[in-house]
């Protein structure tokens, strides 16, 4: 069980079956607002749900496998993945900003993170979604991404961000099952 070091509640928690770690204030979009205020209002609560879920895991236990046939599906994998595409669609696909690494040569290669601290990527997943949000706000949902090189980079920026929520919420749901392998603690949201 991963916790606050203190045996007596890691054990109620696990017991209870509900993340020990409270998530921050949630924020929901507002019922009523405008198309990006809704959308990126959703995204970022997948990205905090995202973190929240890490929140307590060991280093050992964010590169440990659960899923022996997915052995690059761990906790860290996933956020460096996250932070992967959240660069490749609004950097690379959108502005036609240079890869940051070889994503296109190997799949898998945002998934590798075998001596890389779960505090890191994080670090940079919440960097880079901060970069996001600021070329979010500087375009219209209408433009469309500059990239040629692979058909959806000419996708509206909406598209894209419909898309980032969806994997997004996907991912966030894998680390809610890989965390409940990996300790017991489960949470919604």
């Amino acid at each position: 069980m991963v916790g606050n070091g203190d045996a007596g509640s890691a054990g109620a928690a696990v017991a209870s079956g509900f993340m020990s770690q409270p998530i921050e204030e949630r924020r929901r979009p507002p019922f009523v607002a405008d198309e990006r205020t809704q959308i990126v209002g959703w995204l970022d609560l997948q990205r905090e749900i995202v973190r929240w879920k890490c929140t307590g895991v060991s280093e050992a236990d964010a590169h440990r496998v659960v899923i022996p046939t997915s052995p690059l599906m761990t906790v860290a994998g996933i956020v460096s993945h996250l932070c992967s595409v959240e660069n490749t669609w609004f950097e690379v696909a959108f502005l036609d900003r240079p890869k940051a690494e070889a994503q296109f040569d190997d799949p898998d290669s945002d998934m590798r993170v075998e001596g890389v601290s779960l505090t890191q990527l994080l670090e940079s997943y919440q960097r880079q979604c901060v970069v996001s949000n600021e070329i979010i706000a500087a375009h219209s949902l209408d433009e469309a991404g500059r990239y040629t090189g692979w058909p959806a980079g000419r996708a509206s920026l909406r598209w894209m961000l419909h898309h980032m929520l969806e994997e997004t919420a996907r991912h966030a749901g894998h680390l809610d099952l890989l965390r409940e392998l990996l300790d017991g603690e489960k949470g919604y949201y």
